[in-house]
């Protein structure tokens, strides 16, 4: 088969679903989803592959991040009636096509059932920053906040210990209307190698800047501002909180996202689209 012909269909719906691997350096992008006028990754993306492809094509994302954020382990997929035999030479084309800001570094074929939002079940993210008294290296400025302050790390990994569990973040959260902010914050972890100091964490979601606003509450209780009672006083607020500081975008990217195996796909999918309860109060490990 040439490169721009249909593939044989995989199912009765004559579309093959594709699952991509995708980096961006997020420094450009006014964010993931499509905004008109706006530089976007998404809108990068869908129009070079629609040239590509010669067919129009709509992405779904594992994590629509915020202006100025980075991914190094983002995932999408698109249902296609043109996807070529040889997957790696779509990778290898595209690379062409794309500006230097953003690759898709792996194409694959993907079960009928999944879907790179509502299948994943953990998503993992890095907060990277440097207490260097110069600042960030020129090399790394783009990803690495530079944080020119001393910084209690026991004190932040404390803080950090108390937010892990099943909770609502609506203090650390930008409102949507009708979207939850109950999620399981899985891991808070704090790494730190001479000047550079990295956060990882993960949980099932995020929900609008919660990450950000997690690094930031925690930076606070590093220099000394607030303590690790503070931070876990704000699971107890259902709005969000003035006092949280959100952390530089730069210094914040998505790496990896976890998915269960072909079988699990469908129950994941309408496990996620049950929208969880807010809790109430003494429940549910709060």
């Amino acid at each position: 088969m040439a490169f721009d012909e249909p593939a044989v269909p995989s199912g009765g719906s004559g579309l093959v679903r594709l699952r991509l691997g995708v980096s961006y350096d997020g420094t450009d992008f006014s964010g993931w989803a499509r905004q008109p006028g706006l530089r976007t990754v998404c809108g990068v993306l869908e129009e070079r592959l629609s040239k590509v492809l010669r067919e129009e094509v709509q992405l779904t994302v594992a994590g629509r991040t915020d202006a100025g954020v980075h991914a190094e382990g983002q995932v999408a997929h698109f249902d296609t009636t043109r996807a070529p035999d040889d997957l790696d030479k779509l990778v290898h084309r595209m690379a062409k096509f794309l500006p230097a800001d953003v690759r898709i570094t792996r194409v694959s074929l993907a079960h009928n059932d999944f879907d790179a939002r509502f299948s994943a079940i953990r998503r993992h993210y890095c907060y990277r920053l440097t207490t260097a008294n110069y600042g960030a290296d020129p090399l790394a400025a783009r990803s690495v906040v530079g944080w020119r302050r001393d910084l209690d790390v026991d004190a932040m990994q404390t803080a950090s210990n108390r937010l892990l569990g099943l909770h609502d973040f609506a203090a650390f959260c930008k409102r949507r209307e009708g979207s939850t902010t109950v999620r399981e914050l899985q891991r808070f972890e704090w790494e730190r190698s001479g000047d550079r100091l990295d956060a990882h964490v993960s949980a099932d979601a995020f929900c609008w800047s919660m990450v950000r606003s997690l690094v930031g509450a925690v930076l606070a209780v590093g220099e000394g501002r607030r303590t690790p009672d503070w931070v876990a006083s704000l699971l107890d607020e259902r709005a969000r909180s003035s006092a949280v500081l959100v952390a530089p975008a730069h210094g914040l990217s998505l790496v990896r996202v976890d998915y269960p195996e072909d079988a699990d796909l469908a129950a994941r999918n309408r496990a996620t689209r049950d929208t969880r309860a807010p809790l109430t109060e003494g429940c549910c490990g709060s």
